[in-house]
């Protein structure tokens, strides 16, 4: 899993038809120090997660095993919404605080 945070939305009128339904979000990948770092992807939303919002994402097999996403061509699922994040030096992340 990867911590991203949500930039955006995709939308897609024209897609698989195993996609209808599904919410895609933009999201930018975090480092361990908690800076933006330059990789971008598009993943499909289990969770309901808003843009500004720090999520955990699951990549390849691991995102497929989202409840409805086993017969979907997804490679990348938000499965999680990020409340904190705490390292050893302090905390690094915490949603109440975060200003999007």
């Amino acid at each position: 899993m990867r911590l991203a945070k949500v930039r955006g939305t995709v939308v897609s009128t024209v897609k698989d038809d195993s996609l209808m339904g599904v919410k895609l979000l933009f999201i930018q990948l975090v480092s361990e120090s908690g800076d933006l770092l330059d990789d971008y992807e598009v993943a499909a939303d289990a969770v309901g997660a808003g843009v500004g919002e720090w999520v955990l994402v699951s990549r390849g097999s691991g995102a497929r095993q989202q409840r409805g996403y086993d017969q979907r061509p997804v490679d990348a699922a938000v499965i999680a919404i990020v409340d904190t994040v705490s390292l050893d030096n302090g905390l690094l992340y915490d949603k109440r605080e975060d200003s999007y």
